[in-house]
Parts: C-alpha cells; sequence; structure tokens
C-alpha cells in the first residue's frame, strides 16, 4: 500500500503544482487514498522531495530526479553539525557553517553527486556553490534545508 501511494504521490507532483501537504493530501484522497498530513510529511522525507520555484512564481514539491540525495553515513553528523544556514544570489549559493566546519560541511556536499552543481570552495565558515542556473540555486538551497530536518 505504501509503494502504491508513494507512486501516485509521485504522479500527482508530476501533474500538478503542489505547494502545501494539504493539497497534496486532499489530490491523494481523490486518488483513492485515505492519508493524514502527518503520513503526507512522512512520505516526503522519504522520497526526498523539495520545494522549488514554479512557473506561476509560487513554489510546488519536486523530485530532483536522477540525483544521489544521500550523503555518506560517516559525513551526515559533520553535515547535520556543521550546517548553519544557506542562501542563494543568482546562480550561487552560500552555505553558512561553524567555524573551522566549511571544509567537511563542502565534503559532504560534494558527496551529492548533483549534476547540476559546478563546484564548491570552502573557506573557515562559509561554502560558495555555483550552479548552472539560479532556479537550480534555489533547489539546492531547499534540498540542504531539507537535509538538516
Amino acid at each position: 500500500m505504501k509503494n502504491k501511494r508513494q507512486e501516485a504521490l509521485l504522479h500527482i507532483i508530476s501533474e500538478y503544482d503542489i505547494e502545501t501537504q494539504e493539497e497534496l493530501t486532499e489530490k491523494l484522497s481523490d486518488a483513492g487514498f485515505s492519508v493524514t498530513q502527518a503520513t503526507v510529511s512522512r512520505d516526503i522525507k522519504e522520497l526526498r522531495l523539495v520545494k522549488i520555484s514554479s512557473h506561476g512564481g509560487g513554489t510546488k514539491y519536486a523530485r530532483l530526479s536522477g540525483q544521489n540525495l544521500t550523503i555518506p553515513q560517516q559525513l551526515m553528523p559533520v553535515f547535520t553539525h556543521g550546517f548553519v544556514s544557506a542562501d542563494c544570489a543568482g546562480n550561487l549559493v552560500i552555505i553558512k557553517t561553524l567555524p573551522g566546519m566549511a571544509q567537511a560541511v563542502a565534503s559532504a556536499v560534494d558527496s551529492l553527486k548533483l549534476s547540476e552543481l559546478l563546484g564548491t570552495i570552502a573557506g573557515d565558515d562559509t561554502i560558495l556553490t555555483v550552479c548552472r542556473t539560479d532556479e537550480y540555486a534555489l533547489n539546492v538551497v531547499s534540498m540542504l534545508e531539507e537535509l538538516v530536518k
């Protein structure tokens, strides 16, 4: 049942610009799946969905296709402990870390092997990442914030 529900969820977000978990819950209900918002939240986390900018100016859930969205087990504690925040300006993503943690956090980001991420440069507590597009930079920020939750 869970697999079918998650397949339906992925189909729904590919067909519609879904902005909230409530909208997703309604669409799943319309498709015959009786779910709670908590179940949808768990599915979003398991499927590693992120919010991206939609064409209409809002946001929507999406799966970053073809990406390895896992950080190796030995780097995940370093990432979650060292990561402070992320923001973007154009196609540049600036990641703030705890002092002295930028190199380790940058290594964790590099391990994601994101095809649209051209490279990372780490200082002491700041990482500069260069993305192919402005939109992808927004996606990277969302994805990194989701990984630390």
